[in-house]
């Protein structure tokens, strides 16, 4: 059963990187796209919104790596797994909304 783990910290450290830059835009007090916008991920949603979402992801995030399995970060192998989570939704990220926010040179 240790791949359901890994596959439980991949997708934590997904969920942590995804919680960065909603929680950072509210907190800043701007705008930015969510799930709930209209359009869905191309609109914006009010900081407010940023706030609640950017805490859900973590809270998720939280969850998947710290009580699924027993997560060892001196592990190669669990923080592999949330390292490289985080890394593939950060470009993913980056690249869908490059384009919205003038980051797709």
């Amino acid at each position: 059963m240790p791949w359901l783990h890994y596959l439980a910290y991949f997708f934590g450290g997904a969920f942590l990187a995804n919680a960065i830059p909603h929680s950072v835009s509210g907190l800043m007090g701007r705008a930015f796209q969510t799930p709930f916008a209209k359009p869905p991920g191309e609109g914006l949603s009010s900081s407010i919104t940023n706030v609640w979402w950017g805490f859900f992801n973590l809270v998720v995030g939280y969850l998947l790596i710290c009580h699924v399995g027993d997560f060892e970060l001196r592990s190669v192998g669990d923080a592999a797994a949330a390292g490289l989570g985080a890394l593939l939704l950060a470009l993913m990220l980056a690249h869908r909304f490059g384009r919205f926010n003038g980051g797709n040179l």
